[in-house]
Parts: C-alpha cells; structure tokens; sequence
C-alpha cells in the first residue's frame, strides 16, 4: 500500500501514521521529521530549511521533491508507505505522479479550535519522537517518554501565533491538492474528529476499516 495521509498541523497525522505502520507494517515518510534532522545537521540546506520551517511557511517544491526522492529510495518497496507531508503543493503532487504510483488518500478533517488545543499542549520525545499531550495523552511520568525514557519538549512552532500561520498556509496551499486528487478520482477516506480527546484508536480502527474495504489491506 503506497498512501498520502492529508490532515492540517495537529490533526494527527503523525500518531495516525505511526499506529498505522505499527498495525500494518508500512513505512512512514514524514517530511517535517526528514526536515527536523536536516536542520540538526546545519548545513546551508538545514539553515535554509529552518528558517522557513520556524516561521510556519512551506519549504519550496524544489528541496522537498530532491529530499523525498532521496528518502523513497532507502524505502521498502515490499512494505510499502505512508507519505505524512508531503505533497503540499500541486506542483508537488504532479512531481510525486513522477515517482511512485499512489493507491489512496487519507484526509483527516479537524476544526480549527481543536487544531490549537492540541498543538499548544502538545510535547515530543528528543529521542524517538513518541507525540504526548498534557492534557489528553499525558505521559506516565511528566516529562518522561514512556517508550524510551527520552526527555519530552514543545516545538518551537507549537504557539497559538505560529499555529494559526500553519492552518493559513495549509488552507491556502494544500486544499487544492485534495482537489487534484478528487478530479482525478483517486480512491479517498475521509476521517472526520469532533473531539479534542478522541482516542487515537477510535480513527485508527475507522481508517483501517476503510482500507479493508479498498482492498489495500488484509
């Protein structure tokens, strides 16, 4: 199954995808975590990354289409992937067409309002990147992952200022692309939330139940 998860900043894209692969066996290709280590590295690509990254703007087409060719090419092609950023710009998805077949698109539908409860409470672990949040998914000890026992933080673009710029962006610039998949008919699931404290596993069984029904898994 190669799929493309869709879902604004703090729809949960990243906790959808990592159960999945879980579940599933698939790979998962997370641009914004590809970008993270990018930056770590400081290069002039990694600085160059950043300085867009922490504004909330979109990195161009041309860096991210070279950075994810590389990384499908130390993919799996018997476990197939989920693409978790990626394509957010037509310009992008036309590239994508070029690279690899996609067999479906999973949109995750979230209301603004649970978007910035999620994201301002929101905590990563340094080590594995295991999502938290104080309020809904608090860790077993504060400040402490439960998986690997890393330290847990807040992202430097997890503010209600930087957030509401992350919803803008995406609205105005990936909401054309599930157009473009629409008009070309591409299979499509569409999860809805209307809970901020939904368990993850309540989209979970949902998207995977979808899947079945396509045909894209067992």
């Amino acid at each position: 199954m190669k799929a493309i998860i869709f879902g604004p900043p703090g729809s949960g894209k990243g906790t959808y995808a990592s159960r999945l692969q879980a579940q599933l066996g698939v790979d998962v290709v997370a641009m914004g975590d590809i970008f993270r280590e990018i930056m770590k590295e400081h290069t002039q690509l990694g600085n160059k990354v950043k300085q867009y990254v922490e504004k909330g703007l979109l990195v161009p087409d041309n860096v991210v289409i070279e950075v994810l060719k590389q990384r499908l090419a130390k993919t799996s092609k018997s476990k197939g992937f989920i693409l978790d950023g990626f394509p957010r710009t037509i310009e992008q998805a036309k590239a994508l067409e070029g690279i690899v077949p996609i067999d479906v698109v999973i949109q995750l539908d979230v209301p603004d309002w649970i978007i910035i409860e999620r994201l301002s409470t929101r905590r990563i672990c340094k080590n594995c990147g295991e999502i938290y949040n104080i309020r809904h998914l608090k860790p077993k000890k504060e400040g402490v992952c439960d998986k690997c026992g890393g330290q847990l933080y807040q992202r430097s673009d997890d503010t209600s200022e930087v957030i509401k710029e992350r919803i803008g962006v995406y609205e105005r610039q990936t909401q054309p692309v599930l157009q473009y998949y629409k008009e070309r008919k591409f299979p499509q699931i569409e999860f809805k939330c209307k809970e901020v404290n939904m368990p993850p596993e309540v989209a979970l069984e949902r998207i995977v139940k979808d899947l079945k029904r396509l045909k894209l898994v067992q």
